[in-house]
């Protein structure tokens, strides 16, 4: 077998393209592989129709080494005269408009990029990081086009870190198929009203609920937004517990200057011991954390109200919750710590949807699981510099997309 019938094989050249020739670059460390294709045989890539050539341009690609070679294929692209669509250049089979990599090479790059950074990648393949980019930003931009929209029952909202000073993205996501839904640049009202906009009414009304913090502008827009939203939007436990825990910490600073002032060290170095979850407590710190617990210490009364709080979303009835929320709301108000207080009034705000987060058995642990494999990505890539390509990192690695070029869907081989 020759070499272009080779390639060609190896290629899966078939009519009216053809390898006409291939040379092997030594002091390059390149193959050629040079293409070509029958005037006669040219045909508009929008309607198929048969149409005269208008001109031709040389394109190279790059495809999947040979051996130790770097592989290179070279056309003379042509451009056709349509009589209904204009000049237009005519569609390869190997690669996808716009690429200068084969279908093979990208979904390789592609397989590389699930497993590592962009830069990591770039250095392995020999690209420049810019040419990776566009190889995920490609891939990402295939997925979305091919998604098949499922209305969504359960959505998930959160908002996270896109760098300092307290710069966010909006991150919408679908709870019961875990993956991402929406990327918005902000966490302001407009963020989330693009997505619901998107759904638009019909897709809206199959909402059954919204698991979010007790972030207003959220609030506005899925109230606006959802019919009957008011029973729908629910409150994460996480987000409250958060809260707790951060409150109890102020009252333990506070008290512990006070006490140490008075030379009393008895709540140095317990900072952890405050906000560890008992379950989750080693042996040691159990033994020294149970005469810290049962003391009289203002960070101990905290600490029991944070506690039984949580032990509230245990309940399966709206009634029962409702009393019992309730009663902890007197409590919690009355402690005179003003940290507990504050959050405590926070909580009576938006009772309604704590209870609809209870009754609903959801919480925003996919959503937050989403936000720490996010945070993973941007700490693996060390930061993004603009919103885009953070928006579609997000979207390659957790957006449940279909990525691969149409060529390299069920061929290519995972690296």
């Amino acid at each position: 077998m020759r070499d272009h019938e080779l390639y060609a094989r190896i290629l899966e050249i078939q009519p009216p393209w053809r390898v006409r020739n291939v040379e092997l670059r030594p002091e390059a460390g390149e193959v050629h592989v040079f293409i070509t294709t029958d005037a006669e045989s040219l045909r508009c890539p929008t309607c198929s129709k048969a149409s005269p050539g208008y001109d031709h341009r040389e394109r190279r690609w790059r495809h999947l080494d040979t051996c130790q070679y770097r592989t290179i294929l070279i056309a003379d692209l042509p451009r056709v005269q349509c009589a209904e669509h204009g000049v237009v250049q005519v569609a390869v089979p190997w690669s996808e408009p716009g690429s200068r990599f084969t279908a093979l090479f990208e979904a390789l790059a592609i397989d590389w990029l699930q497993e590592s950074s962009l830069s990591a990648v770039a250095r392995l393949l020999h690209l420049s990081w810019d040419e990776v980019d566009g190889i995920q930003a490609r891939a990402v931009a295939r997925g979305l086009a091919r998604r098949q929209f499922e209305p969504p029952k359960r959505i998930g909202v959160d908002e996270t870190s896109f760098q300092k000073r307290h710069e966010y993205v909006t991150v919408v996501c679908d709870l019961d198929r875990g993956i991402v839904l929406h990327v918005a640049d902000d966490h302001y009202r407009g963020s989330l009203d693009e997505f619901y906009e998107k759904l638009g009414p019909e897709c809206l009304s199959q909402v059954v609920v919204v698991c979010m913090d007790m972030w207003q502008s959220y609030i506005g827009a899925t109230l606006e937004h959802v019919p009957d939203a008011y029973h729908k939007i629910a409150f994460d436990k996480y987000h409250v517990a958060q809260q707790l825990g951060k409150a109890v910490d102020q009252v333990r600073k506070i008290e512990h200057r006070e006490l140490h002032a008075a030379g009393d060290e008895t709540l140095k170095k317990t900072k952890y011991l405050w906000l560890t979850n008992p379950e989750n407590m080693k042996a040691k710190a159990a033994e020294l954390f149970e005469p810290l617990k049962q003391s009289a210490l203002k960070t101990a009364r905290a600490w029991a109200i944070k506690e039984t709080a949580m032990m509230l979303w245990d309940y399966s009835q709206r009634g029962w919750a409702d009393r019992a929320w309730k009663k902890w709301l007197k409590w919690a108000l009355r402690c005179r710590l003003a940290p507990m207080r504050k959050v405590a009034e926070m909580v009576r705000t938006h009772l309604w949807g704590i209870l609809n987060a209870i009754v609903h058995h959801v919480t925003n642990a996919h959503a937050e699981g989403m936000n720490s494999r996010i945070q993973a990505i941007k700490r693996w890539a060390c930061g993004y510099r603009n919103r885009e390509r953070f928006r579609n990192a997000i979207y390659f690695h957790l957006g449940g997309l279909d990525l691969y070029p149409e060529a390299a869907r069920g061929t290519h081989t995972k690296a």
